[in-house]
Protein backbone atom coordinates (compact mmCIF):
# COMPACT_ATOMS: atom_id res chain seq x y z
CA UNK A 1 0.00 0.00 0.00
CA UNK A 2 2.97 2.31 0.89
CA UNK A 3 4.31 1.74 -2.30
CA UNK A 4 1.37 2.43 -4.38
CA UNK A 5 0.14 5.04 -2.80
CA UNK A 6 4.10 6.52 -3.38
CA UNK A 7 3.51 5.80 -7.21
CA UNK A 8 0.62 7.74 -7.20
CA UNK A 9 2.06 10.39 -5.97
CA UNK A 10 4.92 10.21 -7.89
CA UNK A 11 3.23 9.88 -11.26
CA UNK A 12 0.80 12.65 -10.39
CA UNK A 13 3.62 15.20 -9.28
CA UNK A 14 5.34 16.01 -12.80
CA UNK A 15 1.59 17.34 -14.27
CA UNK A 16 0.99 19.45 -10.86
CA UNK A 17 1.23 22.56 -13.45
CA UNK A 18 0.23 26.18 -12.17
CA UNK A 19 -3.91 26.99 -13.46
CA UNK A 20 -5.73 30.27 -13.89
CA UNK A 21 -7.16 31.34 -10.38
CA UNK A 22 -10.69 31.31 -10.22
CA UNK A 23 -13.24 31.29 -7.77
CA UNK A 24 -15.85 28.55 -7.09
CA UNK A 25 -18.55 29.14 -9.20
CA UNK A 26 -20.86 26.26 -8.41
CA UNK A 27 -24.52 27.68 -7.79
CA UNK A 28 -25.63 28.11 -4.43
CA UNK A 29 -29.42 26.34 -3.51
CA UNK A 30 -30.29 28.77 -0.80
CA UNK A 31 -30.92 32.55 -0.77
CA UNK A 32 -28.20 34.38 0.61
CA UNK A 33 -25.64 37.27 0.51
CA UNK A 34 -22.44 38.34 1.42
CA UNK A 35 -22.07 39.84 4.71
CA UNK A 36 -17.95 40.63 4.88
CA UNK A 37 -15.42 39.91 2.49
CA UNK A 38 -11.96 39.08 3.88
CA UNK A 39 -8.82 37.97 2.85
CA UNK A 40 -9.30 34.09 3.12
CA UNK A 41 -13.16 34.02 2.85
CA UNK A 42 -16.21 35.53 2.26
CA UNK A 43 -18.97 35.21 4.64
CA UNK A 44 -22.32 34.67 3.40
CA UNK A 45 -25.40 34.84 5.06
CA UNK A 46 -28.46 32.94 4.95
CA UNK A 47 -30.57 34.33 7.91
CA UNK A 48 -33.97 34.40 7.69
CA UNK A 49 -34.53 36.66 10.71
CA UNK A 50 -32.28 39.82 11.87
CA UNK A 51 -32.72 38.88 15.52
CA UNK A 52 -31.69 35.57 16.49
CA UNK A 53 -28.47 33.70 17.91
CA UNK A 54 -26.19 33.55 15.20
CA UNK A 55 -25.06 30.19 13.77
CA UNK A 56 -21.47 30.12 12.00
CA UNK A 57 -20.56 26.93 9.83
CA UNK A 58 -16.68 26.55 9.35
CA UNK A 59 -17.34 25.03 5.89
CA UNK A 60 -14.43 22.42 4.75
CA UNK A 61 -11.24 23.78 3.45
CA UNK A 62 -9.84 21.14 1.61
CA UNK A 63 -10.69 19.35 -1.61
CA UNK A 64 -14.45 20.93 -2.56
CA UNK A 65 -16.15 24.03 -1.46
CA UNK A 66 -18.39 25.33 0.71
CA UNK A 67 -21.28 24.77 -1.13
CA UNK A 68 -21.40 21.49 0.44
CA UNK A 69 -23.18 22.75 3.05
CA UNK A 70 -26.33 23.91 0.95
CA UNK A 71 -25.66 21.38 -2.56
CA UNK A 72 -29.39 21.14 -3.55
CA UNK A 73 -32.98 21.47 -2.10
CA UNK A 74 -33.63 18.27 -0.08
CA UNK A 75 -29.63 17.67 0.32
CA UNK A 76 -28.80 21.30 2.49
CA UNK A 77 -27.57 21.39 5.63
CA UNK A 78 -28.14 24.97 5.75
CA UNK A 79 -32.40 24.47 4.36
CA UNK A 80 -32.78 21.91 6.82
CA UNK A 81 -31.35 23.96 9.97
CA UNK A 82 -33.75 26.72 8.53
CA UNK A 83 -36.55 24.29 8.58
CA UNK A 84 -35.76 23.44 11.93
CA UNK A 85 -35.82 26.87 13.98
CA UNK A 86 -32.33 28.20 13.19
CA UNK A 87 -33.02 31.92 11.83
CA UNK A 88 -29.57 33.33 11.27
CA UNK A 89 -26.89 31.22 9.58
CA UNK A 90 -23.72 32.23 8.10
CA UNK A 91 -21.36 30.20 6.15
CA UNK A 92 -17.31 30.38 5.55
CA UNK A 93 -16.72 30.11 2.08
CA UNK A 94 -13.13 30.10 2.21
CA UNK A 95 -11.36 31.53 -0.89
CA UNK A 96 -9.68 29.34 -3.44
CA UNK A 97 -6.01 30.00 -3.57
CA UNK A 98 -4.11 33.09 -5.32
CA UNK A 99 -0.37 33.12 -6.21
CA UNK A 100 -0.32 35.96 -3.54
CA UNK A 101 -1.97 33.72 -0.75
CA UNK A 102 0.60 30.82 -0.89
CA UNK A 103 2.54 31.61 2.53
CA UNK A 104 -0.96 31.88 3.93
CA UNK A 105 -1.20 29.55 6.97
CA UNK A 106 -3.87 27.71 9.34
CA UNK A 107 -3.12 31.17 11.52
CA UNK A 108 -4.29 33.47 9.11
CA UNK A 109 -7.53 31.47 8.88
CA UNK A 110 -8.13 31.01 12.45
CA UNK A 111 -7.76 35.37 12.66
CA UNK A 112 -10.20 35.71 10.22
CA UNK A 113 -12.84 33.22 11.35
CA UNK A 114 -12.26 35.18 14.62
CA UNK A 115 -13.28 38.46 12.98
CA UNK A 116 -16.18 36.62 11.22
CA UNK A 117 -17.14 35.96 14.54
CA UNK A 118 -16.55 39.17 15.94
CA UNK A 119 -18.73 40.64 13.43
CA UNK A 120 -21.35 38.19 14.16
CA UNK A 121 -21.52 38.99 18.15
CA UNK A 122 -19.80 36.53 20.21
CA UNK A 123 -20.81 33.73 21.49
CA UNK A 124 -21.83 32.22 18.39
CA UNK A 125 -23.06 28.37 17.66
CA UNK A 126 -19.95 26.75 15.87
CA UNK A 127 -20.45 23.95 13.18
CA UNK A 128 -17.32 22.00 11.90
CA UNK A 129 -17.82 20.12 8.82
CA UNK A 130 -14.84 17.59 7.70
CA UNK A 131 -11.48 19.93 7.83
CA UNK A 132 -13.56 22.67 8.76
CA UNK A 133 -14.68 20.50 12.14
CA UNK A 134 -10.97 20.50 13.55
CA UNK A 135 -10.29 24.32 12.69
CA UNK A 136 -13.58 25.10 14.68
CA UNK A 137 -12.48 23.06 17.29
CA UNK A 138 -9.15 24.60 17.73
CA UNK A 139 -10.79 28.20 16.94
CA UNK A 140 -13.78 26.90 20.26
CA UNK A 141 -10.59 25.94 22.44
CA UNK A 142 -8.41 29.56 21.74
CA UNK A 143 -10.94 31.53 22.25
CA UNK A 144 -13.70 29.96 24.63
CA UNK A 145 -15.83 32.17 25.79
CA UNK A 146 -17.20 33.22 21.85
CA UNK A 147 -18.66 29.72 20.97
CA UNK A 148 -21.91 28.67 22.93
CA UNK A 149 -22.19 25.61 21.12
CA UNK A 150 -19.75 23.58 19.20
CA UNK A 151 -21.09 20.66 16.46
CA UNK A 152 -18.08 18.81 14.31
CA UNK A 153 -19.27 15.72 11.12
CA UNK A 154 -17.11 13.85 9.94
CA UNK A 155 -13.89 15.65 11.25
CA UNK A 156 -10.28 14.18 11.69
CA UNK A 157 -9.29 14.82 15.23
CA UNK A 158 -7.49 12.26 17.01
CA UNK A 159 -5.44 10.60 14.32
CA UNK A 160 -3.69 8.05 16.35
CA UNK A 161 -7.59 6.82 17.45
CA UNK A 162 -7.98 4.92 14.88
CA UNK A 163 -7.47 4.42 11.11
CA UNK A 164 -8.79 6.08 8.02
CA UNK A 165 -7.88 5.62 4.47
CA UNK A 166 -6.76 9.73 4.39
CA UNK A 167 -4.87 8.84 7.32
CA UNK A 168 -3.27 6.24 6.14
CA UNK A 169 -2.50 7.98 3.32
CA UNK A 170 -0.63 10.94 4.96
CA UNK A 171 1.33 8.50 7.02
CA UNK A 172 2.47 6.75 4.10
CA UNK A 173 3.83 9.58 2.34
CA UNK A 174 6.79 11.14 3.06
CA UNK A 175 6.37 14.45 4.08
CA UNK A 176 9.30 15.09 1.44
CA UNK A 177 7.24 14.24 -1.51
CA UNK A 178 3.99 17.05 -0.23
CA UNK A 179 7.03 19.55 -0.44
CA UNK A 180 7.44 18.45 -4.03
CA UNK A 181 4.03 18.89 -4.45
CA UNK A 182 4.03 22.27 -3.28
CA UNK A 183 7.00 23.42 -5.31
CA UNK A 184 6.14 22.20 -8.69
CA UNK A 185 2.95 24.11 -7.68
CA UNK A 186 4.93 27.39 -7.53
CA UNK A 187 3.54 27.13 -3.56
CA UNK A 188 -0.42 26.52 -4.39
CA UNK A 189 -1.84 22.76 -4.12
CA UNK A 190 -4.18 22.43 -6.95
CA UNK A 191 -7.54 21.34 -6.68
CA UNK A 192 -7.30 19.50 -9.83
CA UNK A 193 -4.34 17.60 -9.35
CA UNK A 194 -5.78 16.43 -5.68
CA UNK A 195 -8.99 15.61 -7.10
CA UNK A 196 -6.85 12.99 -9.83
CA UNK A 197 -4.85 11.79 -6.72
CA UNK A 198 -7.64 11.85 -4.02
CA UNK A 199 -10.88 12.04 -5.63
CA UNK A 200 -13.20 8.80 -5.01
CA UNK A 201 -15.01 7.31 -7.70
CA UNK A 202 -18.39 8.94 -7.95
CA UNK A 203 -20.18 7.38 -11.24
CA UNK A 204 -24.49 7.18 -10.89
CA UNK A 205 -24.90 4.74 -8.68
CA UNK A 206 -21.84 5.89 -6.45
CA UNK A 207 -23.68 9.47 -6.43
CA UNK A 208 -26.72 8.35 -5.96
CA UNK A 209 -25.89 6.38 -2.56
CA UNK A 210 -24.14 9.23 -1.71
CA UNK A 211 -27.41 11.88 -2.20
CA UNK A 212 -29.66 8.99 -0.97
CA UNK A 213 -31.61 9.17 -4.04
CA UNK A 214 -33.90 6.29 -2.87
CA UNK A 215 -37.41 8.17 -2.01
CA UNK A 216 -37.18 9.31 -5.63
CA UNK A 217 -39.24 7.33 -7.79
CA UNK A 218 -38.97 9.40 -10.87
CA UNK A 219 -35.92 9.46 -13.46
CA UNK A 220 -35.66 12.63 -14.35
CA UNK A 221 -34.89 13.92 -10.98
CA UNK A 222 -32.80 11.46 -9.97
CA UNK A 223 -30.56 11.58 -13.05
CA UNK A 224 -30.24 15.48 -12.10
CA UNK A 225 -29.34 15.51 -8.35
CA UNK A 226 -26.23 13.07 -10.29
CA UNK A 227 -25.40 15.53 -12.93
CA UNK A 228 -25.45 18.55 -10.50
CA UNK A 229 -23.63 16.07 -8.13
CA UNK A 230 -20.99 15.66 -11.20
CA UNK A 231 -20.40 19.37 -11.60
CA UNK A 232 -19.97 19.85 -7.98
CA UNK A 233 -17.55 17.20 -7.43
CA UNK A 234 -15.75 18.50 -10.38
CA UNK A 235 -15.05 21.94 -9.18
CA UNK A 236 -11.80 22.15 -6.64
CA UNK A 237 -10.62 24.55 -4.86
CA UNK A 238 -6.35 25.29 -4.58
CA UNK A 239 -4.94 25.58 -1.27
CA UNK A 240 -2.09 27.71 -0.16
CA UNK A 241 0.97 25.49 0.01
CA UNK A 242 1.66 26.57 3.90
CA UNK A 243 -1.19 26.02 4.71
CA UNK A 244 -1.39 22.42 3.57
CA UNK A 245 1.81 21.37 4.75
CA UNK A 246 1.12 22.43 8.30
CA UNK A 247 -2.19 20.54 8.08
CA UNK A 248 -0.23 17.36 6.71
CA UNK A 249 2.47 17.68 8.79
CA UNK A 250 0.65 19.20 12.49
CA UNK A 251 -2.38 17.14 12.26
CA UNK A 252 -2.19 14.35 10.25
CA UNK A 253 1.78 13.46 10.69
CA UNK A 254 2.42 14.45 14.33
CA UNK A 255 -1.51 14.49 15.94
CA UNK A 256 -0.80 17.88 17.89
CA UNK A 257 -3.91 18.18 17.99
CA UNK A 258 -5.28 15.75 20.30
CA UNK A 259 -1.82 15.40 21.61
CA UNK A 260 -1.99 18.98 23.01
CA UNK A 261 1.27 20.31 21.14
CA UNK A 262 -0.73 22.56 18.91
CA UNK A 263 0.03 26.13 18.39
CA UNK A 264 -2.85 28.90 17.90
CA UNK A 265 -2.30 32.30 17.52
CA UNK A 266 0.63 32.68 19.98
CA UNK A 267 -0.78 29.85 22.49
CA UNK A 268 -0.49 26.50 22.88
CA UNK A 269 -4.51 24.65 22.37
CA UNK A 270 -5.92 22.80 25.69
CA UNK A 271 -8.67 21.10 25.05
CA UNK A 272 -9.20 19.90 28.64
CA UNK A 273 -10.12 23.88 29.27
CA UNK A 274 -12.98 23.65 26.42
CA UNK A 275 -16.49 23.23 28.27
CA UNK A 276 -18.82 24.13 25.69
CA UNK A 277 -21.87 21.98 24.77
CA UNK A 278 -20.52 19.29 22.11
CA UNK A 279 -22.69 17.42 19.31
CA UNK A 280 -20.31 14.83 16.96
CA UNK A 281 -21.67 12.70 13.78
CA UNK A 282 -20.13 10.62 12.46
CA UNK A 283 -20.45 8.19 9.75
CA UNK A 284 -19.85 4.17 10.38
CA UNK A 285 -19.09 3.89 6.78
CA UNK A 286 -16.81 6.98 5.90
CA UNK A 287 -13.98 6.59 4.62
CA UNK A 288 -12.42 9.71 5.06
CA UNK A 289 -12.80 10.33 9.08
CA UNK A 290 -13.43 7.05 11.30
CA UNK A 291 -15.81 7.74 14.10
CA UNK A 292 -13.14 7.15 16.73
CA UNK A 293 -11.15 9.46 15.28
CA UNK A 294 -13.82 12.36 16.30
CA UNK A 295 -15.66 10.59 19.09
CA UNK A 296 -12.10 10.68 20.53
CA UNK A 297 -12.98 14.49 21.35
CA UNK A 298 -15.44 13.02 24.08
CA UNK A 299 -12.03 12.03 26.08
CA UNK A 300 -10.38 15.20 25.44
CA UNK A 301 -12.37 18.26 26.13
CA UNK A 302 -13.53 19.75 28.92
CA UNK A 303 -17.57 19.33 27.93
CA UNK A 304 -19.61 17.32 30.93
CA UNK A 305 -20.78 14.22 29.74
CA UNK A 306 -24.50 15.12 30.07
CA UNK A 307 -23.77 18.14 27.54
CA UNK A 308 -21.80 15.35 24.72
CA UNK A 309 -23.90 14.56 22.28
CA UNK A 310 -22.52 11.51 19.98
CA UNK A 311 -24.41 10.85 16.63
CA UNK A 312 -23.23 7.28 14.53
CA UNK A 313 -25.10 7.59 10.78
CA UNK A 314 -24.27 4.37 8.97
CA UNK A 315 -23.08 6.13 5.58
CA UNK A 316 -19.97 7.66 4.23
CA UNK A 317 -18.41 10.21 4.15
CA UNK A 318 -20.57 13.21 1.87
CA UNK A 319 -23.63 11.54 3.05
CA UNK A 320 -22.88 13.39 6.06
CA UNK A 321 -23.86 16.26 4.60
CA UNK A 322 -25.29 15.68 1.43
CA UNK A 323 -27.43 12.77 2.43
CA UNK A 324 -31.21 13.04 2.28
CA UNK A 325 -31.72 11.00 4.80
CA UNK A 326 -29.17 11.51 6.97
CA UNK A 327 -30.39 15.75 6.99
CA UNK A 328 -33.40 14.20 7.34
CA UNK A 329 -32.62 12.07 10.50
CA UNK A 330 -29.80 13.41 12.21
CA UNK A 331 -29.80 17.11 11.23
CA UNK A 332 -32.92 18.00 12.93
CA UNK A 333 -31.63 16.56 15.85
CA UNK A 334 -28.20 18.89 15.87
CA UNK A 335 -30.70 21.91 15.54
CA UNK A 336 -32.58 21.00 18.73
CA UNK A 337 -29.65 20.64 20.06
CA UNK A 338 -28.40 24.08 19.50
CA UNK A 339 -32.09 25.77 19.84
CA UNK A 340 -32.86 23.96 23.67
CA UNK A 341 -31.69 24.88 26.37
CA UNK A 342 -29.10 22.68 28.32
CA UNK A 343 -31.77 20.85 30.24
CA UNK A 344 -33.98 19.50 27.19
CA UNK A 345 -30.07 18.64 25.90
CA UNK A 346 -29.36 16.24 28.91
CA UNK A 347 -32.90 14.30 28.62
CA UNK A 348 -32.11 14.28 24.90
CA UNK A 349 -28.58 12.81 24.89
CA UNK A 350 -29.17 9.82 26.98
CA UNK A 351 -31.27 7.76 24.41
CA UNK A 352 -30.29 5.04 22.08
CA UNK A 353 -32.48 4.49 18.49
CA UNK A 354 -31.29 1.53 16.86
CA UNK A 355 -34.33 1.32 14.67
CA UNK A 356 -32.73 3.27 11.54
CA UNK A 357 -34.02 3.26 7.97
CA UNK A 358 -33.06 0.11 6.05
CA UNK A 359 -29.75 -1.08 7.39
CA UNK A 360 -29.09 2.05 8.90
CA UNK A 361 -29.00 3.75 12.20
CA UNK A 362 -28.31 6.61 14.85
CA UNK A 363 -26.64 5.51 17.64
CA UNK A 364 -26.46 8.74 20.81
CA UNK A 365 -24.40 8.21 24.17
CA UNK A 366 -22.94 10.24 26.57
CA UNK A 367 -19.25 11.04 27.19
Amino acid sequence: MVQANLRLLENLLPQAKPSPARQPSFPWSSPNKIALELPSMRLRNFSVAAEAPATLICAPYALHGATVADFAPGHSVIERLIQNGLARIFVTEWRSATPQMRYTGIDNYLADLNVAVDELGAPVDLIGLCQGGWLALVYAARFPTKVRRLVLVGAPIDIAAAKSSLSNFAADVPLRTFHELVRLGQGIVHGQQMLSLWGMSHGPNEAEATLQTGAITEVAPREELVERFRLWNAETVNLPGSFFLEVVEWLFKENRIAEGRFVALGQVIDLSKLTAPICLLAGSDDEVVSVDQLFAVSRLVGTASEHLMKITEACGHLSLFLGAEVLGRSWPRIARFLVSDLNETRRDSGWEDRSGVGSRSIRKSVG
